[in-house]
């Protein structure tokens, strides 16, 4: 995500200078911008926008002025999130996917719709906020930008649910973004604001409106966890932006006594002073990557996502990785399984419909072969119609397999086994030990009888 965003070594003051007129002439004459100076940071935002991605905006005096920066990688994450828990399992961008985001609380900058829109083609947006200053700036931002087709507003009441159940029933949503309010009342949002040692690093246009919500944003995001618990899988991605490190517990916290047993977390550092995280859950079965799942690795190990990937180590010397790939495949294709191998790309993507490898699982088929003895039907032809019958949006499991070398020129093979579909750790835990086993049992039998024997 970081090696997509322009801005991950910060931004370059002089070289936008040069860019953008209206940028230089806010910036310092030694080369620094004064970020306590709201025009300056707006004309930075606005300056970023329309030299980075071609989007022109305004921005009120008096409403929140977001930087471009933190805004994109979320959007970046989000990309990722939806990329590696596609249906088609590609793992990559799919262009021609089309992505339908609601934004909750858009702001008068809209500018997450606009950043996704701008990065992809087919994605489209719904925003939603309370405020109607806040919505005739964004229209007028979608204008100049001709997105009317792409962005859509709803005005929303405070006490409306978060999500138009009425929209999200008309039309598939891939996922829920927001950035809801810090703070609880304008008490607290004062007295943090005392309790600093100097004045705020930027400055702050805000509206009382968009910066305080009853419970702060834990209250917010508990909002949308309940409306989600109603929802479940009509949405596949709920995810927010958490301005507090406590508030990620919290949250994660309440999503596992929800019952949800899915989620992802990240961490987005801007520079050294700006820290933000971010928190998404899914009823359905399909697992994020888990670089993009356990982005904060300081959090408490119960709290942080199921992993969702192992890696087999084969170091034996006569064994390349053609016999791996091979004897991958043989002990896939032995199986129950809905399995495609790609040997040209040593790698392969599988489903099953529980543990088809287990004794109890073979005890089971047998005694089944028994009770229908009458029919003479030979084994093969039963295996032959589980796969049939295998699908992958039902399966129990669905897996990738990925070999390598482990450095060119060396012998040692790495197997990955990476985690696709499935709501149940221990039946992908028992799928890895299966294959460990018996990859290890060909290592043990060529080191024992000097030849690799397949079987």
């Amino acid at each position: 995500m970081a090696l997509r965003n322009p801005y991950q070594n910060g931004v370059d003051f002089e070289s936008l200078a040069k860019d953008s007129p209206e940028f230089a002439q806010v910036l310092k004459k030694n080369g620094q911008l004064d970020f306590s100076d709201p025009k300056a940071v707006q004309q930075l935002t606005m300056s970023l926008l329309n030299r980075d991605f071609n989007l022109k905006i305004i921005l009120p005096d008096d409403r929140l002025c977001p930087p471009v920066p933190n805004r994109l990688n979320y959007i970046l994450w989000l990309q990722d999130l939806l990329d590696t828990t596609s249906e088609e399992y590609r793992d990559n961008f799919d262009p021609n996917r089309e992505v339908l985001g609601l934004d909750i609380g858009t702001g008068a900058s809209c500018i997450y719709p606009l950043l996704g829109c701008s990065q992809r083609p087919k994605w489209r947006f719904l925003g939603t906020d309370i405020d109607d200053k806040n919505l005739q700036i964004a229209q007028q931002n979608i204008s100049s930008n001709q997105l009317q087709s792409r962005i859509k507003l709803i005005k929303r009441r405070p006490l409306d649910p978060l999500i138009p159940k009425e929209l999200i029933e008309s039309q598939d949503v891939d996922f829920v973004m927001c950035n809801p309010p810090f703070y609880d009342s304008r008490e607290e949002m004062l007295s943090l604001a005392e309790k600093k040692h100097r004045p705020p690093f930027s400055a702050c246009t805000g509206a009382e409106i968009e910066m305080i919500t009853p419970g702060g944003e834990i209250g917010f995001i508990q909002r949308l966890i309940d409306e989600s618990v109603v929802l479940k899988e009509e949405v596949q991605w709920y995810t927010t932006m958490l301005g507090k490190f406590g508030s990620v517990t919290s949250i994660i916290e309440r999503l596992k006594s929800a019952g949800i047993q899915n989620w992802a977390v990240t961490e987005f550092i801007q520079g050294t002073k700006t820290r933000r995280w971010a928190v998404a859950w899914s009823w359905r079965d399909l697992r994020p990557r888990m670089d993009i799942a356990r982005g904060v690795p300081k959090l408490p190990k119960h709290l942080l996502p199921l992993q969702t990937e192992r890696r087999l180590d084969f170091t034996g010397k006569s064994k390349s990785i053609d016999e791996i790939n091979r004897r991958v495949n043989d002990i896939l294709t032995s199986l129950p399984a809905l399995w495609q191998w790609k040997s040209s790309m040593s790698t392969g993507i599988g489903f099953v419909m529980g543990d088809v490898w287990s004794r109890a699982y073979r005890r089971k088929q047998k005694a089944l072969e028994i009770r229908g003895g009458d029919q003479q039907q030979p084994n093969k032809d039963a295996e032959d119609e589980d796969e049939e019958e295998i699908d992958h949006e039902n399966a129990t499991l669905g897996f990738k397999i990925q070999t390598r070398l482990e450095l060119k020129g060396t012998s040692g093979v790495n197997v990955s086994i990476r985690w696709l579909k499935g709501v149940d750790p221990v039946l992908f835990e028992s799928f890895c030990g299966m294959l460990k086993r018996k990859l290890q049992e060909d290592e043990e039998e060529e080191d024992g009888d000097g030849d690799h024997v397949m079987s």
